[in-house]
């Protein structure tokens, strides 16, 4: 099977052929449909964050079960999937109190002494995240997957495997948006989109969109937004206070930087809460709150894949699209073949493309 393979860090994908193993106990095979391209990936393929080479990058796929191993019940062959990086083993005390995104149980991945499940000549191929989407086939464990209505489309149904569960659950889990309360969102890419989207859904009186990118804002807007702002504004915390009448009650990070965290803290009203969900850089830089901040009951709280619980939320996620409450469509850029992955990863770079899918025949 032909996958995008990263050998080194800071180098083209290149494109090889890669064995996959036979689905083992509680794993399923799947045939690769579509894909996102994340901006996630590149934090691995730009050497921003550590990871075991060769690895076939991707995590937010959609397709076919082909195949199912032992003791798997909750799929069967020719069920529609949707991968999630956040696979769950069940039975630790993250998974027993609802907390299934912050489960790292190694019993969902193979054993170091096992044989690989993708490997070339014998020499094993690493899986990113769980799932290393951009290859024709994955192989993944059960609890890495969720069986969706086959009436949704591939294409759109890949992105809510990462940018649409992080997003969406980040407004319905994490951050617990009410009706009528006031939401920032800080950046406008695949995940800030879907939050935008989501927040609409939750019933938010005023959605502020902050992003240096005016047709990223515009996007925005046709997905619910009922404010934007470019961050260069030197007015803007000011705007946005007047706005709101003391801040918004909810700030939520979709970049991954340190400035962008604090702006988000700077935008609440006293007892708001700011939601990082952006992967920031891995250094000691710290986000913080002053004492008179503290004492206005301020918060700040990471949020690991929006806190989801994607075999519940994936599944209710396709049917708001289905019901037309959720605008996947506007997120897609454009739709392009695995051998052009390395022309989407630099468009990513560039920020200017809102979600590149990788389509599969």
């Amino acid at each position: 099977m032909k996958a995008a393979i990263l050998r080194q860090a800071n180098t083209p994908l290149s494109f090889e052929d890669v064995e996959f193993d036979k689905p083992g106990p509680r794993e399923v095979l799947i045939d690769t449909k579509a894909c996102g391209v994340c901006h996630s990936d590149l934090h691995f393929i730009d050497g921003k964050y550590p990871y075991a080479m060769p690895v076939i990058p991707g995590h937010e796929a959609a397709g076919v079960v082909r195949a199912v191993g032992s003791d798997v019940v909750s799929m069967a062959p020719g069920d529609h999937v949707v991968t999630c990086l956040s696979a769950y083993c069940g039975r630790c005390e993250f998974c027993v109190t609802g907390r299934i995104s912050l489960c790292q149980d190694p019993s969902t991945k193979r054993a170091q002494d096992a044989t690989p499940r993708m490997a070339q000549k014998g020499e094993i191929v690493h899986q990113l995240l769980n799932v290393s989407g951009f290859a024709e086939q994955m192989l993944v464990h059960e609890n890495a997957a969720v069986a969706i209505t086959r009436d949704m489309p591939f294409d759109r149904a890949a992105l809510l495997g990462c940018a649409v569960v992080t997003g969406a659950g980040a407004v319905f889990h994490a951050a617990n948006v009410r009706p009528g309360e006031y939401v920032a969102v800080v950046g406008a890419g695949g995940v800030g989109l879907a939050v935008v989207n989501a927040a609409k859904i939750a019933g938010a009186a005023k959605i502020i969109v902050i992003d240096p990118v005016e047709s990223k804002r515009e996007f925005a807007r046709k997905l619910g937004a009922t404010h934007g702002f470019d961050p260069s504004n030197e007015d803007m915390k000011s705007e946005i206070a007047e706005l709101t009448g003391g801040g918004v009650h909810h700030a939520i990070e979709a970049v991954g930087l340190i400035e962008t965290g604090q702006t988000c803290v700077a935008l609440l009203r006293r007892g708001g809460m700011a939601t990082m969900l952006g992967m920031m850089p891995l250094n000691r830089e710290r986000i913080g709150l002053d004492a008179i901040e503290l004492l206005s009951e301020k918060k700040i709280q990471g949020s690991v894949m929006g806190s989801n619980k994607f075999p519940l939320d994936i599944p209710r996620l396709a049917q708001f699209y289905l019901d037309g409450q959720l605008d996947l469509d506007t997120i897609i850029a454009e739709r392009v073949p695995l051998g052009e992955i390395n022309g989407a990863l630099d468009k990513l770079r560039q920020g200017d493309s809102v979600r590149s899918v990788i389509v599969f025949e």
